[in-house]
């Protein structure tokens, strides 16, 4: 049985995500600012906005498969809005980087990408997510035609390389990105059929 959701409650959802998304963020930089995030605050701010940029790719890749597995088609209608979560945090994480930890020295922050795979890997996953957060413009889209889907299946490499990046950046706990490995896997689970069509066209060539 499908379960909708009125017209007019559409807003008031999307306001209830932005406040979500958020909330957490805004919460972070005051607790900076006012000096409650513990002894290491930098690196508990770029900790924040890196797993939250993860979650929310996570939460993007679950949108479709719980759409489609207990007819909530208006889940759909938030998967962009939470994409573009997903760029804010990631995007923050970077500027986190950039600022507290190479004080944006281009050519130290250059070095740091090319020499330190874990960075190497998050910096993939990032530039490929502005791609994705660029085409997300209406017109865009539209231009873009079918071409469109094609780039944004590109969100199963960007979330996996994320994952990798957490995986690489930890230095003795890895029960949690096993945990996000786990989680990765199982989105790519509900997918199974469509990556199993994707190799079938692959190899046929």
């Amino acid at each position: 049985m499908a379960i909708t959701v009125s017209q007019k409650s559409i807003p008031y959802l999307k306001v209830l995500v932005h406040l979500a998304a958020l909330y957490p963020l805004l919460n972070l930089y005051y607790g900076a600012v006012t000096d409650q995030l513990g002894g290491d605050p930098v690196e508990a701010v770029i900790h924040f906005t890196g797993i939250g940029a993860l979650n929310l790719l996570l939460i993007s890749l679950l949108i479709s498969p719980l759409a489609k597995r207990f007819t909530l088609i208006f889940l759909m209608r938030f998967r962009r809005m939470i994409g573009l979560y997903a760029f804010t945090y990631g995007l923050c994480h970077m500027l986190n980087f950039l600022f507290f930890e190479v004080q944006f020295d281009v050519r130290l922050f250059i070095d740091e990408v090319f020499e330190r795979p874990y960075i190497t890997v998050g910096m993939s996953a990032f530039l490929l997510l502005i791609a994705l957060a660029v085409t997300s413009i209406t017109k865009l889209r539209r231009k873009m035609k079918g071409r469109w889907q094609t780039l944004h299946n590109f969100t199963y490499l960007i979330a996996l390389l994320a994952v990798i990046h957490f995986y690489w950046s930890v230095k003795s706990e890895i029960i949690e990105p096993l945990i996000y490995f786990a989680m990765y896997a199982a989105l790519m689970g509900f997918r199974y059929k469509k990556l199993r069509g994707w190799k079938d066209k692959l190899f046929s060539r």
